[in-house]
């Protein structure tokens, strides 16, 4: 069969991506297809190609019989029939005949035909499956193309692509020949055919982006810790470097900005916000807050990694975001639970201070725990800082901790590098606690005098005659104020409070 077969075959693999192997045994197969439609069976059916696969021959194979035992002319043949194509036939011998594909009736080619598609398809789609399935998590650019319940198809070149609605921006709108940068999210081959879904939304899209703007990012020489992001609204990267000479931050900005430009276009002018991971949970969430200004951080419970961030007053509403996302971003990037607070706001709280090391310095366990109230107890202070703070009248702790950073800085002998020592000794060493407003004050205790003796020694008699009625207690259901029941809103975040009248 020397026709144009090799052409074709050729013309298929270089349009399908099809290996020569699989064309040629498809079309073995819709030969067997057709040979077992005219003759009812294919179990003596041989094709052959030659090497270079331009001609094929179909043969049955017949076994030779006596004239008078001939009773099945497809899988036999007889001796005399045999001689005239081989005189060297003998009774028993197997021998290959020619046949001529063009000799099939027409019900026999297009049982072939059907078969051959059928199989081509399914090739093609294992073929474009593989190659497909193994691009998963990288980019690719394709062209849109119609749009279907919002879901957007992009033509791919060889396949077609669907970007769903959910993994669309919000920001984004596009119109037919549209070119579209996606990331590949995941590849399925099902009944209908094969399923490329595309995404623009996922973390790892603002990655591969990173990844080919950023020559640091794509060799490793810039790391990125973790990335959060609201698609549309605003992304937050954490990036660390493997050299001391590479600023990380720097090298993803570009210079004059170049580089996030280019990345912000592509994401149609999403808010970025690149700042520099450090170990330090208090330096990575105040990197985390940004753009807003932190005047310090501090750790409320490391265990259950709770901080606190102190701000400008005039830096809240940036610190918080608009509906709150900036600082939600920043939960997630740092994985702590952060709460904002103005410096005002701070200044305001009625605290304690109790030291986080002091058990552990004095050998003593929780229960036997002793709250320390001088400065001059604080763990890593030095002496000279205790003498500074004891010439500007400062001894208590709990009256270091109320001033806030301008007023140490105003302080005689106190410098800026001090200023920060003693934040961090803060940091490290005290947790906040929220003292009980007290229920009577001292001036009311004076007015009673020698006349409320004795009506306070028979109040102590019935107090040992009658259980105590313990103290109720409440805490705010907005922020955990402790509060009480003639509160009608809260002192600490001014939610308003009701109690519900006991029958």
């Amino acid at each position: 069969m020397a026709t144009n077969l090799g052409d074709a075959i050729r013309m298929y693999v270089q349009e399908k991506g099809v290996a020569e192997e699989l064309v040629l045994k498809t079309i073995e197969d819709s030969v067997f297809a057709a040979y077992k439609r005219k003759y009812g069976t294919q179990e003596n059916v041989v094709v052959r190609f030659n090497d270079e696969g331009t001609e094929m021959t179909v043969f049955a194979k017949k076994r030779i019989v006596e004239d008078d035992d001939l009773e099945d002319p497809v899988m036999e043949i007889s001796l005399p029939d045999a001689l005239q194509f081989d005189k060297e036939s003998e009774i028993g011998d197997e021998l290959l005949i020619e046949i001529d594909p063009k000799g099939f009736d027409r019900v026999s080619v297009q049982s072939a035909k059907q078969k051959a598609r059928q199989t081509f398809r399914e090739i093609h789609k294992d073929t474009l499956y593989s190659e497909f399935k193994d691009k998963e998590g990288e980019m690719i650019i394709g062209y849109y193309q119609r749009e279907r319940n919002d879901h957007i198809y992009v033509d791919l070149g060889k396949a077609e692509g669907i970007l769903p609605k959910k993994f669309q921006s919000p920001r984004e709108v596009y119109h037919p020949n549209d070119r579209i940068k996606a990331m590949i999210y995941e590849v399925n081959k099902n009944a209908a055919g094969l399923q490329i879904v595309l995404t623009r939304v996922h973390t790892e899209f603002v990655k591969r982006i990173f990844e080919l703007e950023v020559p640091e990012v794509y060799d490793k020489t810039v790391e990125i810790f973790k990335i959060v992001r609201e698609p549309g609204y605003r992304t937050k990267l954490a990036v660390y470097s493997t050299r001391e000479d590479v600023d990380p931050v720097g090298a993803c900005v570009g210079l004059k900005g170049v580089r996030i430009q280019a990345v912000v276009r592509e994401l149609e002018g999403e808010k970025i916000d690149i700042l520099k991971y450090d170990n330090d949970p208090r330096t990575f969430i105040k990197n985390a807050m940004s753009p807003a200004e932190i005047s310090r951080i501090v750790i409320l419970d490391e265990a259950k990694r709770q901080a606190l961030a102190i701000v400008p007053d005039t830096q809240l509403s940036l610190a918080i975001g608009k509906q709150g996302l900036n600082v939600r971003l920043a939960n997630r990037l740092v994985d702590w639970s952060i709460d904002v607070k103005t410096e005002s706001q701070f200044a305001e709280m009625d605290i304690t201070t109790v030291s986080k090391k002091a058990a552990a310095l004095f050998g003593q366990s929780e229960t036997e725990e002793e709250m320390i109230t001088l400065i001059s107890e604080l763990p890593d202070i030095s002496e000279r800082l205790v003498e500074l703070l004891k010439e500007n009248k400062i001894e208590l702790i709990e009256d270091l901790v109320a001033l806030d950073d301008e007023t140490l800085r105003n302080l005689h002998g106190i410098s800026p590098e001090d200023v920060l020592t003693i934040r961090r000794i803060i940091a490290d060493n005290i947790e906040i606690i929220e003292e009980e407003a007290k229920s009577s004050s001292s001036e009311e205790e004076e007015e009673e005098g020698e006349s409320g003796a004795e009506e306070q020694a028979a109040s102590e008699e019935q107090a040992e005659n009658e259980p105590a009625e313990p103290e109720e207690k409440y805490e705010c259901p907005e922020c955990g104020h402790l509060i009480t029941r003639d509160m009608t809103a809260c002192p600490n975040c001014g939610v308003g409070l009701s109690f519900e009248v006991e029958d």
